[in-house]
This record gives structure tokens, sequence and C-alpha cells, in this order.
């Protein structure tokens, strides 16, 4: 299998992002997004992916911290498609049931080329808190999504059990990494592209 990694970056008037990838790194990172708990969420979704993520970015936090995770997700996403290539040789579904304390996130992931999200199980009044004072309990699940849309994903996530926010968000961002790993690794058994149809 050939070098996995890819780069890009995207500017506009609200955010300027770069970002880098390497699906068969170790889950080293550098993470700079002048969103201190995002950085955090991202930090742990290259360790237990172990896709190595470098992620610098810009954006109007003093306005709100949507444009800036949301864009950065956009370009995570396209990096991600951009180093799979054609899908050949891989694993293409993972499945992860991730605890942390009280927390506990179940994440499918199908590499699928077909932009899909589900979400579910959080409590009410999760997506508005505000943890670590700047990240809205709700830029979970749209970081989340905005990547699986971008990189060409079916993800299904289900948190199963919670009180805490933080334990909540991290809970989910670590299943979700933890699935993702499980679907981009090579799979010695495939030959080509794991789907009937030729294609992904």
């Amino acid at each position: 299998m050939t070098e996995r990694q890819a780069s890009a970056h995207r500017a506009t008037s609200e955010s300027d992002v770069t970002v880098r990838v390497d699906l068969d790194g170790t889950g080293a990172s550098d993470i700079s997004t002048g969103v201190p708990f995002y950085d955090h969420m991202l930090t742990a979704l290259s360790k237990h992916s172990l896709i190595d993520l470098n992620v610098k970015a810009e954006g109007d936090v003093q306005i709100d911290v949507h444009h800036t995770v949301e864009d950065t997700a956009i370009v995570i996403g396209q990096v991600l498609r951009e180093a799979l290539g054609d899908k050949a040789g891989i694993r293409r579904y993972g499945d992860a049931l991730v605890p942390l304390d009280e927390s506990l996130a179940r994440c499918v992931v199908d590499v699928s080329g077909r932009p899909y999200f589900v979400h579910s199980g959080e409590p009410e009044g999760q997506q508005y808190h505000l943890i670590g004072g700047h990240f809205t309990g709700s830029m979970v699940a749209h970081a989340l999504e905005s990547l699986a849309f971008n990189a060409g994903f079916t993800v299904h996530l289900s948190l199963l059990a919670g009180r805490d926010p933080h334990h909540i968000a991290e809970a989910q961002f670590k299943a979700f990494a933890r699935a993702l790993r499980a679907a981009v690794e090579p799979d010695p058994r495939v030959t080509g592209i794991p789907s009937t149809k030729g294609a992904l």
C-alpha cells in the first residue's frame, strides 16, 4: 500500500485552516485551533485512531467558536478522503464501544463514499453546556457530522450513558477515533476495493 498522506489549506473570511494527516502514523499530533477543548478532542482523535494529525487554525473565535470548529472539521474530512485514495485494501467498517468513567459511547464507521451521520443519546441540555468556557456541547455532533460529510463516511454515534459534559464529549470523540482506526486499517485478506460495486 502506498503512503496514505494528505494535506490541505482552506481560507475564508471566518477562518484559515491547514491540516495534514498520515493514516499510517502512530497517533502523533500537533493541534492549534484557538479553542482549547477542541484541541483536546482532536488530540484524542489522533491518539486513539493512530492517525498522525497536524492542525493549524485561526478564526473569529472572539465571535463564536462555531466557524473554527466547523471549518477545521471540514478540512480534516477532506484530507482523510484524499489520503484514503481509492480505498483499496482497507477494512472499510469499524466499530467501537468506549467508556470514560460514567460515560459510554458507541460508534460505527463505514468508509462508504456516502456521507451520512446519525447521532443519538445525549441528555437534554448537553447541547447548551459550555465545556472549558468555549466549546458548546452541540459542537461534538456538528464537528463529527462535518468531518463525516466531507470524508464521505457513514457514521452512527450513540451515547449510551453519561452525566458529566466533558466525559460525554470525550467518550464520543474517542469512540469515533477507535472506529475510524479499524475502518481505515489495511486488511491483508482484502484485494481491491471492499465493495461489490467495485468503487467506494
